[in-house]
């Protein structure tokens, strides 16, 4: 089956998916409140509001009629998750709102809902909207990556030229902040997602990501690596490793830029900040 599944039609399926979970969580927008999950251990996680759940099964549904076989990482425990089966050889994974308690309910900066499709341990298709920014990302390994707008046609995503932002997610320490400022350029918090396509993204210059948890960047954070990669962004760990292309290989550090000078900014800024 996994060789039946291609990158192309499967971001050809669940593109209007996408965009209809992408315009569940904007419509919901102000409008929802949280319900922390139970069992978690963190404020981040425990995060939870009607808009997740929604956006969810607005994914696994479609996902369900034109891909029954496939095994779902799902964030969420939504009715649709159980009626997939528990082995396959292709892995969808799946983040309804990604940035959910600081980007969406606290409103600092953007959010993300994501799919990707995984087959023998690598992405090979990824989706990401930025609903509130009204861009669709998307690429198959190999096809290059794509961009839409809220209202318009899709278009080869290129990095974008220009800019002084940097998205840095969220619980980065302050100093890293603060010792970007002082080199004129302008920290903004973001959701994992986001940092991933930083450099596809109007008037922003890179993305930084640290997540020191085991296993560092999680399934889901490494989603948008596929369509940065695709698009001719630089994908790194710190202090110039190669940021891993599989799912298994820990990586604490996330770092998307547009030039090796960029990259070389962002590791002083990590090395200013005392993280590895």
């Amino acid at each position: 089956m996994a060789n039946e599944l291609q990158g192309v039609d499967f971001v050809a399926a669940l593109s209007p998916a996408l965009r209809q979970a992408a315009a569940i969580t904007r419509a919901l927008e102000g409008r929802v409140d949280n319900n922390p999950k139970a069992g978690e251990t963190t404020a981040t996680k425990q995060a939870l509001t009607l808009a997740d759940t929604a956006s969810q099964e607005a994914l696994l549904v479609p996902l369900l009629e034109r891909f029954p076989q496939v095994r779902v990482e799902a964030e969420e425990d939504t009715p649709s998750v159980l009626r997939f089966p528990r082995q396959s050889a292709a892995l969808v994974v799946i983040d309804p709102l990604d940035g959910t308690l600081h980007s969406y309910l606290r409103m600092a900066g953007p959010y993300a809902v994501m799919v990707g499709l995984a087959l023998e341990g690598c992405y090979e298709a990824a989706l990401v909207a930025l609903p509130r920014e009204g861009l669709f990302f998307s690429a198959a390994r190999g096809a290059g990556a794509q961009l839409a707008r809220a209202a318009g046609r899709t278009k080869p995503a290129r990095i974008e030229s220009g800019g002084e932002r940097i998205l840095v997610s969220h619980g980065m320490p302050e100093s890293l902040s603060r010792w970007l400022q002082a080199r004129g350029l302008e920290p903004v918090p973001a959701c994992g997602g986001a940092v991933a396509v930083a450099p596809l993204i109007a008037g922003v210059r890179a993305g930084i990501r640290y997540a020191p948890q085991a296993g560092g960047v999680s399934i889901r954070g490494r989603i948008g690596v596929l369509i940065a990669r695709e698009a001719g962004a630089l994908v790194r760990g710190a202090r110039g490793r190669e940021f891993p292309a599989d799912l298994d290989t820990s990586a604490p550090v996330l770092l998307v830029a547009k030039t090796e000078e960029d990259l070389a900014l962002l590791d002083q800024a990590l090395a200013a900040a005392g993280l590895p």
